[in-house]
């Protein structure tokens, strides 16, 4: 059982919304990425065994692959899919007026507001087919200026989805103060999500929670996205070479997507070759962030993954996408958690990744960048830039070629 169910406010009285009905999934046998299954619910458990076979898995899962499904976490298949119902009435009513007026502007170094289908950029770029709103803090502090006025009527949804009720939110209340009805996917999931990850550390439950995840407003410094992913023409398939969006990681602690039947999704797997990812309804697909790989000494895996074109039976279908970025304190310089008994015990992860980068830095005495300087540096010069177009260019390291860029000192290497 989960600490708490989430409990939405009620929908009635709200315009009608149509419901989203979700896609076939692929009948197309493809090469699946293994990934492991995560029951949130077992923390809970009065079993103590129970726990630490789930905090093995756990640990298991991070050192594989850095990505798990996550189940029973406390949302029911219904309350989900009414979380897509109202991402598909944003992205099917957001006016004209809405688009230019709430028009995103990544070289600020966060992606708040509308993304058109035009490149990642505010200045219209290259058709991509992919259609964004993101709701930042700001976003859910100021809903009658920075959210589109279609969805105005549903912000206490999305805001207790995401996290505290809209009442409750404009208090003065800490999120330790509320009941867990009350805070979920930030205060609840990934709350206890950290929980597990601490243990994995074997450090206090709220280690990761008190030292490294934001805190404030709704998302703390993260966001909450619905994207939406139209069919692309054939002559775009071909120009962007099969890919929707580059092989990348997330900069911050965990990454809450909600699994789709459309394949799109791959990461690069321990079996070193890029894998898609199957659909698992109701699942959580969790991928963590390079915060989280940095405080850990690299034992976990920032997980480096790409959208790619869809399978032949699904390339006319869209692809709608709910995304929770937990994003880590702005104003830390991230070293790894040495205090770690199981750091202490089984040392540092080197592999090629940005911990490593990191750790040349701070054994040289040079000061790694702030996680704000971090994300914002990223987001603001060099978001889905195709590999070949990258500052280092391609790069083959062992047989395998990496798209080569360095931010404030860091190289980052990603698969092509």
């Amino acid at each position: 059982m989960p600490s708490a169910y989430f409990q939405p406010p009620s929908s009635e009285g709200k315009p009608q919304v149509p419901r989203w009905v979700p896609p076939e999934p692929t009948k197309e046998e493809l090469d699946w990425a293994q990934l492991h299954t995560i029951d949130l619910s077992i923390l809970d458990s009065q079993d103590p065994g129970a726990v630490e076979q789930l905090v093995e898995l756990t640990k298991t899962a991070m050192k594989d692959d850095g990505f798990l499904y996550l189940v029973n976490y406390g949302i029911s298949l219904d309350q989900l899919h009414r979380q897509f119902d109202l991402a598909q009435y944003l992205h099917r009513n957001i006016s004209d007026e809405d688009k230019e007026r709430l028009l995103w502007n990544p070289e600020t170094g966060v992606f708040a507001g509308f993304k058109r289908r035009l490149g990642w950029k505010r200045e219209a770029g290259d058709f991509d087919g992919i259609e964004q709103f993101n709701f930042y803090r700001r976003e859910f502090e100021d809903e009658d200026n920075k959210v589109p006025e279609c969805i105005k009527p549903f912000m206490d949804e999305i805001t207790a989805f995401t996290n505290v009720s809209r009442g409750t939110m404009d208090s003065e209340l800490s999120i330790e103060m509320l009941t867990k009805d009350e805070q979920y996917l930030t205060g609840s999931v990934n709350r206890r999500l950290l929980k597990l990850l601490s243990r994995v550390l074997e450090l206090p439950d709220d280690y990761l929670w008190d030292n490294m995840q934001s805190h404030g407003g709704s998302v703390g410094d993260g966001y909450f996205r619905h994207a939406l992913f139209y069919p692309l023409p054939p002559e775009d398939r071909q120009r962007r070479k099969g890919v929707r969006m580059y092989g990348h990681t997330d900069y911050g602690t965990t990454t809450l997507l909600f699994s789709v039947p459309i394949t799109a999704l791959h990461i690069w797997s321990r079996q070193n070759k890029w894998q898609p990812v199957k659909y698992n309804p109701g699942a959580v697909v969790v991928n963590i962030g390079e915060a989280l790989e940095i405080i850990s000494g690299g034992h976990f895996k920032a997980t480096r993954h790409k959208v790619t074109d869809t399978p032949a039976d699904q390339e006319h279908e869209e692809r709608l996408s709910l995304v929770q970025f937990n994003a880590s304190a702005g104003d830390l310089r991230l070293k790894p958690a040495v205090e770690s008994p199981m750091i202490q015990r089984e040392g540092f992860v080197l592999e090629q990744g940005v911990f490593r980068e990191y750790k040349n830095l701070i054994d040289a005495g040079v000061p790694v960048p702030t996680n704000k300087e971090w994300r914002e540096i990223q987001v603001s010069t060099r978001t889905q830039v195709p590999p070949e177009k990258k500052v280092g260019g391609i790069q083959e390291i062992d047989g395998v070629k990496y798209g080569a860029d360095e931010f404030l000192g860091v190289k980052v290497l990603l698969p092509v």
